[in-house]
């Protein structure tokens, strides 16, 4: 009995080997692999500095203005008489979730309108926008649902290169500009005390959302962008403490969640896109589960702070500091 069961077993794991030797060896699966685990890297870069600055939604709504992007792009195509025109959508959304972003910042910085009205029109006007624009491109609203909810089977050589260069920016600056952009991201008083560009520093934030939404279209879609940026973080931050490495969980988090998701969706005919997501606030669940455990286990000791006793800037700037560390 126990032997006829090993052997079952042997043959499953055989087999199921086979297939995974065989996913890897196809090229479109090695294309989707590449842009997956780039998303999973740069996407919660963002969402770290998004969380810190209680703008979790700022990536759906950049993602939902990337529609008329989208739109656009295919509309630009068409004018031009290109064999491909929706080879320009993804340019097209980077363009405009860029202007979008900035407008954004620009509106809250200058104290015109409160941010969640501008997020509104964002998310109102983005797909409206879409859905008028690929019309007038001779179009269809239903083309517009491989960027809604991810299509990384579709994903070229050139859309591989295209991932591979937004995510270096947002590698790059992400990391590279890291004290700095905490400070912004974490109290934008206190920094702007200490010297820092604020304004241009909240603007860089904003365009790594731009970028992000261009570069996770294709995996996750519009739709989903914005929980692949505030997922991982929120699990890393039930985990972790400092800022250091609450990124850089979220950042595994992020690559584990697109390739098992990717992986799981290549033996299952579902969308990849939405499989990740789950996956991703499936773990949430799980983790948020534990976290009795992870805390005794980690020793953190809640300390209630006397409103008498408030501490002085410079050992403030010093915690700030060790944070980030």
């Amino acid at each position: 009995m126990i032997s006829t069961a090993m052997q079952v077993s042997s043959v499953v794991a055989s087999g199921l080997g086979t297939d995974l030797v065989t996913m890897l060896q196809s090229p479109l699966m090695q294309r989707s692999f590449i842009a997956a685990i780039l998303v999973g890297l740069s996407a919660p870069v963002v969402g770290t500095y998004l969380v810190h600055r209680r703008l979790a939604m700022l990536g759906d709504g950049i993602g939902h203005i990337a529609l008329t992007g989208v739109a656009l792009g295919w509309l630009v195509g068409s004018w031009l008489n290109v064999a491909e025109p929706e080879s320009f959508a993804i340019p097209g959304a980077f363009v405009i979730a860029v202007l979008g972003a900035v407008t954004l910042e620009v509106i809250r910085i200058a104290g015109k309108t409160s941010s969640d009205v501008a997020l509104a029109m964002l998310f109102y006007g983005g797909i409206a926008g879409g859905v008028l624009l690929i019309g007038v491109a001779g179009g269809t609203s239903s083309q517009l649902n491989s960027y809604l909810f991810g299509s990384i089977a579709t994903v070229t050589t050139t859309d591989i290169w295209s991932t591979v260069a937004l995510a270096a920016f947002i590698l790059l600056v992400g990391v590279g500009l890291s004290p700095a952009l905490y400070s912004v991201a974490n109290d934008e008083e206190f920094a702007r005390s200490t010297g820092l560009p604020v304004n241009l520093l909240s603007l860089i934030i904003a365009l790594l959302a731009a970028a992000t939404v261009a570069v996770a279209m294709r995996v996750v879609g519009a739709l989903l962008v914005s929980a692949l940026m505030i997922v991982p973080v929120a699990i890393s931050q039930i985990v972790v403490r400092s800022f250091r490495a609450t990124m850089a969980l979220a950042m595994g988090i992020g690559v584990v969640t697109t390739v098992v998701g990717l992986t799981f969706t290549y033996f299952y005919d579902l969308s990849p896109g939405a499989a990740i997501v789950v996956l991703a606030i499936a773990i949430y669940a799980l983790v948020f589960a534990l976290r009795p455990i992870i805390e005794r286990v980690r020793g953190r000791r809640r300390v209630k702070v006397d409103p008498l006793h408030v501490m002085h800037p410079e050992r403030e700037q010093k915690a700030v500091n060790e944070q980030v560390r």
